[in-house]
């Protein structure tokens, strides 16, 4: 078995173990408290045998999974023949760059360094660290063990085989991988998050809507459907002449409600400089309506999964 070395085992840090482990790594967990360790071994327990109860592992497996992960109290001994590591430090540049750094002079030559941070770019810690070409971002969406989709940002420096063999590795672990091609901070989906809870707040704050009322919008309304499907299938979809069609009837209407930014971005240069091409490659227009009605399926059938049974 190859092994996974995770430096942090917090929440983040035991939701990545679990990831790991079941995916069959050997996974060595560090903390620099030896009392979060030993906190973390037992929460492995819970969690495993949560997945279990809930299918998400085979019941009979759950003893071999937890098998795999154990716990170093030292950084040395954790990276001793890692093949890739997952820092899950605090959200800060200084702690970053010095962990990373003690990181780079340990871990073997080319093992990819990846960090579990939720908006800080990876060039803001590494840029001067010897081995900054293997270090970038993998940022989960919590709880990791739970939610497939991993963030993977690369450097300016970090080279592509890295990138490359982060990518295979989170996918053999069944991660859904979203790369991007330059860094930004707060990567993606932090930032549509940060996007919508700026709307939220606004609405809720001006006493437009309650709490409650406003929760019922995602999980009641858009999140149904972005679910399965994201916000721009669910747009290429909502107009029988596919995005193209959707944002000549729409932008107008959205650009009005006054919520976008002073940069905000021109709607149709997006749609004509690829946006409309991309999403008629996955559905063509012809298709549109045969797409409907299978998005149609989809609702219902998370509708009745999650829908709570009425006595008889």
């Amino acid at each position: 078995m190859e092994k996974v070395a995770v430096v942090g085992a917090g929440l983040i840090g035991q939701g990545w173990a679990a990831v790991f482990a079941q995916a069959g790594y050997q996974v060595t967990l560090h903390d620099v408290s030896e009392n979060a360790l030993d906190k973390a071994l037992s929460a492995m327990q819970t969690r495993i045998g949560d997945m279990a109860e809930y299918d998400l592992i085979d019941r009979g497996e759950t003893d071999v999974v937890l098998s795999r992960i154990t716990a170093s109290p030292s950084l040395e001994g954790a990276l001793d023949g890692a093949v890739y590591v997952q820092e899950n430090g605090p959200e800060n540049v200084d702690i970053k760059r010095e962990l990373t750094t003690r990181i780079d002079a340990i871990a073997a030559p080319g093992v990819p360094i990846c960090s579990s941070t939720s908006g800080i770019s990876a060039s803001r810690y590494c840029e001067n660290i010897a081995g900054r070409n293997r270090c970038l971002v993998a940022h989960p969406i919590n709880p990791p063990h739970l939610i497939p989709a991993v963030e993977i940002v690369p450097t300016p420096w970090t080279v592509d085989e890295v990138v490359a063999r982060v990518r295979g590795l989170l996918i053999r672990c069944k991660r859904q991988t979203i790369t991007l091609t330059k860094e930004i901070d707060g990567f993606v989906v932090n930032r549509l998050q940060g996007a919508l809870l700026e709307e939220a707040f606004k609405l809720v704050g001006s006493g437009i809507v309650s709490v409650e009322d406003l929760d019922k919008a995602i999980c009641d309304g858009l999140g149904l459907r972005w679910s399965f499907m994201g916000p721009m299938q669910t747009i290429h979809l909502n107009a029988p002449g596919g995005v193209t069609q959707y944002v000549e009837r729409y932008a107008a209407m959205y650009r009005g409600f006054g919520v976008g930014p002073q940069d905000a971005a021109d709607w149709t240069k997006v749609v004509e400089g690829g946006l409309a091409r991309d999403l008629e490659q996955k559905t063509p227009i012809k298709n549109i309506a045969q797409a409907q009605v299978e998005r149609d399926r989809s609702l219902m059938a998370l509708l009745r999964d999650n829908t709570p049974k009425r006595d008889a």
